[in-house]
């Protein structure tokens, strides 16, 4: 619970479009999500989606079965406000990635943009890599992206974890095929540069 009031507090006190992460368009991972080469029926979540504007890019696209999971309520109200009726089309899920609970294989596609490195114990990280495991189908795409090894050690005031592509890997396992993994310098609206990495793997048939 303590996380969560942490990021109501952060939605209730700061514009989405001031906090560090924010991103007009969300060009790498909506070019990712192309990369899968699956139809615009693909069963697509977005794990700690809440403000992103990565889902009304996806919508614009015509992509038809769509979640966002998040923490924060109030960062959920901002996404659906914005999107006004198009919002009626999108599966909302309020929830702790590392608690929530989904039907078996329901996803073609993961996609998780600055979640996991706040999951600074094992134990959450774990929880997290069950339920992608469980959720995902066999064959189905993980997009996760986190702060690179020279990345910023704390965001909104939270300590983090950050990667090179084969350790952010590594913690999914060899269950997971690395496809492709790629940085990104990031600027946030304050002007500041961080540095993201991209990991693109798809979860094994077995």
């Amino acid at each position: 619970m303590e996380h969560k009031r942490h990021w109501e507090q952060v939605y209730a006190t700061r514009p989405p479009d001031t906090v560090s992460w924010f991103q007009e368009h969300a060009d790498r991972s909506l070019r990712l999500i192309h990369d899968t080469t699956l139809d615009k029926n693909a069963a697509i979540i977005d794990v700690g989606g809440g403000a992103s504007r990565l889902v009304d890019d996806l919508v614009a696209d015509g992509y038809t079965d769509l979640t966002v999971l998040d923490l924060s309520s109030k960062a959920i109200d901002v996404a659906r406000k914005r999107l006004g009726e198009q919002a009626q089309t999108v599966s909302w899920i309020e929830a702790d990635i590392t608690r929530a609970k989904f039907p078996r294989y329901r996803f073609d596609i993961w996609h998780d943009r600055a979640v996991f490195h706040f999951l600074t114990d094992p134990a959450d990280r774990h929880a997290y890599i069950e339920r992608v495991w469980k959720a995902v189908r066999p064959g189905g795409h993980v997009i996760i992206a986190t702060f690179a090894e020279e990345g910023p050690e704390q965001c909104s005031g939270l300590p983090v974890m950050r990667y090179r592509p084969e350790t952010l890997h590594a913690e999914f396992g060899e269950t997971f095929l690395l496809v492709a993994h790629e940085k990104e310098s990031h600027q946030t609206p304050s002007g500041r540069i961080q540095q993201f990495v991209y990991c693109y793997c798809r979860k094994g048939k077995h």
